[in-house]
């Protein structure tokens, strides 16, 4: 890595006036009603971003996932790529029984708890809704004549405050607050419908037209590509379907973006998380130390105080490195098709819109649980932007830790001989 490129990682500062428009990106794409499957809207919104974009191209694959690329970038074999997934958890009708009565099937990881006269909208239009209320859950019965949830997705009767029509494959959605912005201060919280991972899809947007507009400066920029997959949440099948049919090059690396529930050990306010694996997996080890790597750079540190430093020492640009161990994510599906690859996420509150999840789950809740925003901190948003963007502008081939420990071994073998 030449000087001139490291200065260039390290130093590349973002106008506050793209920050507020990355912002408002977040801002509007989380509010997006989606769900596996039926993510029409979000694409719809994107489509009218890139239309402004003569300078970014749009691929799409025979399952409806697509890239993005900078145009005038030559294809590399080993790309590297942003990926995230344009689905949240919701609610799909599967029947109308009259033009109050619904059945509603839940596409996503959520409690049953929750669910019991939960209030939810069921978006007639993009511009339209009407509210309903989930009553019992539908069962099926087996070969043995018991009760059991419905395959693949759980049913619920759905009953609408008023008479409207609706058609079977429309969305629902929790009936959920405005988003807004609380200030705080690190700067601000953001509490909105779907973090999950729409507040990712805004990152990975904003990141490519900071990188496109780099080029355009004339900034160096190699192939960088945003993939967008569909229908995560009911078991990563739009990535599947992607790695299956090898639509990114096998020498692809590949970044993927999520949000994770945050834990006492990973905060909201803690910075992006650099993670190491999930609960299925242990990501590609070089790819996870080059980003880390570039998150270094950026701090000019690690992420943790080492034994010979003070937290006071730390830098003001955070960033975090934690293995994720609750959840699942899109990179063990790409390692498992042998991609290399790893993953950055923004810690989470109300994960899957639960509010008071731990309550919840240690059977302490006072009354029903419900739903609520999801959450997170601006100024880790910015943080997984700045983190993007200095991978795009320079993501070492390797983390370079065989050069270190060669580097230690010749400037301190001596001691072995003393």
């Amino acid at each position: 890595m030449s000087e001139a490129t490291e200065s260039a990682s390290t130093t590349h500062e973002i106008a506050a006036d793209r920050r507020q428009a990355h912002q408002q990106w977040l801002l509007e794409v989380t509010q997006i009603p989606t769900a596996a499957g039926k993510e029409q809207r979000v694409i719809a919104w994107i489509d009218a971003w890139l239309a402004a974009r003569p300078n970014l191209s749009k691929h799409t694959d025979p399952h409806g996932n697509f890239e993005i690329r900078i145009v005038g970038i030559p294809e590399s074999d080993h790309p590297i790529y942003f990926t995230a997934h344009l689905d949240h958890p919701g609610f799909v009708v599967e029947e109308v029984i009259s033009e109050t009565q619904l059945v509603l099937s839940f596409r996503g990881g959520v409690m049953a708890d929750y669910f019991p006269d939960a209030r939810v909208r069921v978006h007639c239009s993009d511009t339209c809704f009407t509210m309903g209320t989930i009553g019992e859950e539908i069962k099926a019965t087996n070969d043995k004549g018991e009760a059991e949830s419905c395959k693949p997705f759980k049913r619920y009767a759905c009953t609408l405050d008023q008479a409207a029509e609706i058609e079977a494959g429309t969305i629902g959605t929790w009936d959920l607050p405005d988003a807004k912005i609380v200030e705080d201060e690190f700067g601000g919280i953001i509490h909105t419908n779907a973090c999950d991972d729409l507040a990712a899809v805004a990152a990975a947007l904003s990141a490519i037209d900071e990188l496109a507009q780099l080029k355009a400066d004339g900034t160096e920029i190699g192939d960088i590509r945003v993939l967008f997959t569909r229908a995560e949440e009911v078991g990563f099948i739009g990535a599947i379907g992607a790695s299956r049919d090898g639509f990114m090059p096998k020498g692809s690396r590949i970044i993927a973006l999520e949000n994770s529930r945050a834990f006492p050990d990973s905060p909201i306010h803690g910075g992006p998380i650099v993670r190491v694996g999930d609960r299925i997996s242990i990501f590609s080890p070089e790819l996870t130390g080059a980003v880390a790597k570039v998150a270094e750079r950026i701090a000019g540190g690690p992420a943790l105080p080492t034994a010979s430093q003070k937290i006071s020492e730390m830098p003001k640009w955070k960033w975090q490195r934690k293995l994720m161990a609750g959840g699942a994510c899109e990179a063990s599906v790409y390692c498992a098709y042998g991609y290399c690859s790893t993953c950055v996420c923004l810690p989470l509150g109300n994960y899957h819109n639960m509010a008071g999840l731990a309550e919840a789950q240690a059977g302490t809740h006072e009354g029903t649980p419900r739903v609520g925003c999801e959450f997170v901190g601006l100024d880790d948003y910015a943080g997984m932007v700045d983190l993007l963007v200095g991978c795009g502008i320079d993501l070492p081939s390797s983390p370079g830790f065989v050069q270190r420990v060669e580097k230690l071994w010749a400037d301190t073998r001596f001691v072995l001989d003393r």
